[in-house]
């Protein structure tokens, strides 16, 4: 017997697209020999749907769709296919088996998850029937995703009869996801003896990302089949009977190598999937927008993006050298618009309501705000999207200007920690030099006044992002931080302003999530609060 996973990057809504790619993967699967096609979570309709589940007619076009896609596959292949399915006036997160033109059964998903970026029971009622079927004499026990992440779906899969279970996942990538995966499902093998199919979807959804990374795991928890991750991809399983047989399994990716990719993965589908021709990006000559301008150009080619330098009479000759030759070493398309002469004509307009008032950041931010304004022209003028290239730490603490660099369609390095920038700086350096090392080696700096630097306001980007990463990711008082050993005006100052800029954090776009707590659907903070306890 020989099972195909369809790892597969669907679209949400377009119902006819992913049931196209689903008939040709059934086609391709036929013409290698396999048999049984399984399809990720609620592939038909692509995940998460979210409020469209609310809608009567979609759930209506989705049985229309199914029914369609049963009586299109070829003949000879079985398909289990993940969809949402009605009942009653009743929504169920489902998954049916497709065979000889029909919908032979359907089984409906047990364990709902509620947390983070998952909203399951705000659409979906729970199953409770284990669903086990016959194919080539091997009793097959089917789950949706969060039912193997606890014991009691593949117990009564098991007791229903199955030698073999298989898992349609919707699992969105964050760091270190795939090893959890691992475990957990090595768990659920060690308790039921039963080899295990983790099909996973790939590609990005707004802020998600999907990795795939689909795996096989025999009835001992060894792994016997692993796809690529990131990247769409049809895998054939040999069994003999119910027992997967063993073939060759690809490195994993390493920590840098997995982000990378899960930004490029972000950044291609968003814009692709929402029709734009490209995007357009300001260039300071620092290193957020060095990564940013790489990530760009390896996710959609040289000829989609743009790259805007816009100087003031405090931008050093050295950042203006070094965008240069980075858009030359990427072949991009490159311009530069001085905005000194702009921000002059502001401050003349502004002179009756400011008088001798002195520099501050109110002038600062008029730099930003100027070249958001610039960018957002072309943006309007030519199609391209605006790709922001603030990072995680500065979006933490409000080291970000409204409506100026936080101006834009999609925040690439929303989710990503300054310390990782670096990080992902030198390994895609690495594969190929495209950023000049100044730009690394360089301290940061917005420069908005003379002799800025980023440290002269901030702790150390080290100890920023490591108590950042306790207050937001790991819920830690300031109490439990400073018993890590950091000093307590450094947290109390962290803290502060993560809680007093989530007003800023709320208009900013949305960009991918690497982290198992991004600033978007998994942290849902008041903006208006009064709690000062430390």
């Amino acid at each position: 017997m020989k099972i195909a996973i369809a790892q597969i990057n669907c679209v949400v809504g377009d119902l006819a697209g992913n049931s196209e790619k689903i008939i040709h993967q059934a086609i391709e699967a036929h013409a290698l020999g396999a048999s049984l096609l399984v399809t990720p979570e609620l592939a038909l309709c692509g995940y998460p749907p979210e409020d469209l589940l609310l809608r009567d007619d979609f759930l209506k076009a989705n049985h229309r769709a199914l029914s369609g896609l049963a009586q299109s596959l070829p003949t000879g292949v079985t398909a289990i296919v993940g969809h949402p399915h009605q009942v009653s006036r009743k929504c169920f997160n489902a998954a049916s088996i497709l065979k000889d033109g029909k919908i032979v059964a359907t089984y409906h998903k047990h364990v709902l998850p509620n947390y983070g970026v998952f909203d399951e029971k705000r659409y979906f009622n729970a199953g409770a029937e284990p669903l086990v079927f016959v194919h080539e004499g091997v009793y097959i026990g089917l789950l949706i995703c969060a039912d193997v992440w606890e014991p009691n779906p593949s117990a009564l899969a098991k007791a229903a009869g199955a030698e073999l279970l298989i898992a349609l996942n919707a699992s969105p990538f964050h760091i270190n996801k795939q090893r959890t995966r691992l475990d957990v499902l090595r768990e659920r093998v060690a308790e039921n003896h039963l080899p295990l199919i983790y099909a996973n979807l790939v590609g990005g959804q707004d802020e998600l990302v999907f990795d795939g990374a689909s795996f096989v795991l025999n009835a001992k928890g060894d792994l016997t089949h692993a796809l690529h991750a990131f990247e769409p991809q049809l895998g054939i399983v040999g069994f003999n009977h119910a027992t997967p047989l063993p073939s060759a399994i690809p490195e994993p990716l390493t920590l840098e190598a997995s982000v990378y990719s899960a930004l490029k993965r972000g950044l291609a589908d968003y814009v692709s999937k929402n029709g734009f021709p490209g995007v357009v990006l300001g260039l300071s000559g620092g290193i957020d927008s060095a990564l940013t301008l790489a990530v760009a150009v390896d996710a959609l080619g040289a000829e989609k993006v743009q790259a805007v330098m816009m100087p003031s009479e405090f931008t050093a000759d050295i950042s203006v050298n070094d965008a240069r030759e980075m858009a030359q070493l990427l072949g991009v398309k490159y311009s530069e618009l001085a905005i000194k002469a702009l921000l002059d004509d502001y401050l003349t307009v502004l002179k009756p309501q400011f008088g001798d008032l002195p520099f501050d950041a109110t002038e600062e931010n008029l730099q930003a705000r100027i070249r958001g304004m610039l960018l957002m022209a072309i943006s309007n003028k030519f199609g391209s999207i605006v790709i922001t290239t603030g990072n995680k730490s500065e979006m933490a603490v409000g080291y970000c200007t409204l409506y100026g660099d936080m101006a834009g369609g999609f925040a690439l390095l929303k989710d990503v920690p300054k310390t990782m920038v670096y990080q992902l700086a030198h390994y895609r350096n690495c594969i190929s030099r495209v950023i000049p090392e100044r730009i690394i080696t360089r301290p940061p700096s917005a420069e908005l006044r003379p002799n800025q630097l980023d440290q002269d306001s901030l702790p150390p980007y080290e100890v920023l992002d490591a108590i950042m990463e306790a207050y937001v990711e790991d819920d830690l008082s300031c109490a439990d931080i400073v018993a890590r050993g950091y000093a307590l005006a450094d947290v109390n100052r962290v803290i502060q302003l993560i809680d007093r800029n989530e007003y800023k954090r709320r208009q900013s776009p949305i960009g991918v999530r690497i982290t198992d707590r991004g600033f978007g659907k998994d942290r849902r903070y008041p903006i208006t609060v009064r709690l000062r306890e430390r």
